[in-house]
């Protein structure tokens, strides 16, 4: 099972990741548990640079998405489809929905371009996608609360507001395997609100 884990700043996705995971080991499942950018040592690298708020030059919107694309390439080959392949739980913090929430709502970037990424370079989707939803100023509060913010957690709320957008458009394409979360609630009710989708088969 490929689960991956979706949310504007701040809305509590570590907290349920590390949840699920430990109700998994708890039922004795084989649990891997990685995020993106990022995942392997090479995509890490390339999730520094992609997070830097220090660049001499502003970062173009299609290096930006390219950039994510070749940290997934790298995480897909390392880590994601081995693990399924030997029949192991992949629990995902990102994958792409972030894309176009990000690049393609976000920045602007036209769909036809991350559609193309996908289709030559995206060999497995999550089988379910959890969308962790709050007000884009409550997750600010709590994304500052936090220390230093990186490059992206940097923008305005105008940003994130087109983020959200892109995250419910995605939600109402696709919702057999999208699922909405309350992430306005305590950290032990969006875990039983995930739960609840897990336990009934993904229904």
């Amino acid at each position: 099972m490929f689960i991956s884990f979706e949310g504007t700043e701040g809305v509590g996705k570590t907290t349920l990741i590390r949840s699920i995971y430990d109700d998994f080991m708890a039922q004795g499942k084989d649990v891997v548990l990685t995020r993106e950018p990022g995942g392997t040592p090479m995509a890490e690298q390339i999730r520094a640079l992609l997070l830097a708020v220090n660049h001499e030059e502003t970062m173009a919107h299609d290096t930006e998405l390219l950039l994510m694309y070749a940290a997934r390439a790298q995480h897909l080959a390392q880590v994601i489809l081995p693990a399924l392949a030997a029949g192991k739980i992949v629990l995902c913090d990102r994958f792409t929905d972030a894309s176009f929430a990000y690049q393609c709502a976000g920045r602007g970037l036209r769909e036809t371009k991350l559609q193309l990424l996908n289709d030559h370079f995206v060999a497995r989707m999550p089988d379910i996608t959890f969308w962790l939803e709050a007000p884009i100023e409550l997750g600010m509060n709590r994304a500052r609360a936090r220390g230093a913010l990186d490059r992206f957690e940097q923008e305005k709320v105008t940003f994130f507001e087109k983020v959200r957008v892109g995250y419910e458009t995605l939600w109402q394409r696709y919702p057999e395997r999208i699922k909405r979360l309350d992430a306005t609630r305590t950290p032990e009710q969006v875990f039983e609100q995930a739960l609840s989708y897990l336990k009934s088969g993904l229904n």
